[in-house]
């Protein structure tokens, strides 16, 4: 059983910075990719930036030059600093893994998600 979990989420006043954090486990044999996706209550979940097993990334338009992923040297903890954060980023914050547990096997894997709160 692979799982995702995050933490990091809270409330923050406007142009402020919040770190995300999610960490993959479980029985993993390989992480093609790990991301974060969003979504408010009647919209479509979307993604946010992913980062691959390879180091490339992957942003939204609407977060490009304010959020940035990055991983450990691990590979299984993946992070989202939200910098110059807007009302509008307000969500639900969902990490999401496509990892291998086999060498046959891969699923797309989703934590809990974490509430982010942009106001003042």
């Amino acid at each position: 059983q692979v799982q995702v979990v995050e933490s990091g989420g809270g409330l923050v006043q406007p142009g402020g910075s919040l770190t995300l954090s999610c960490v993959a486990s479980g029985s993993i044999f390989r992480i093609i990719a790990l991301g974060w996706y969003r979504q408010a209550p009647g919209n479509q979940r979307e993604l946010v930036a992913s980062i691959n097993s390879g180091g490339g990334t992957n942003y939204a338009d609407s977060v490009k030059g304010r959020f940035t992923i990055s991983r450990d040297n691990g590979g299984n903890t993946v992070y989202l600093q939200m910098d110059s954060l807007k009302p509008e980023d307000t969500d639900i914050y969902y990490c999401n893994g496509k990892i291998y547990s086999s060498l046959t096997s891969w699923d797309d894997v989703w934590g809990q998600g974490t509430q982010v709160t942009v106001s003042s």
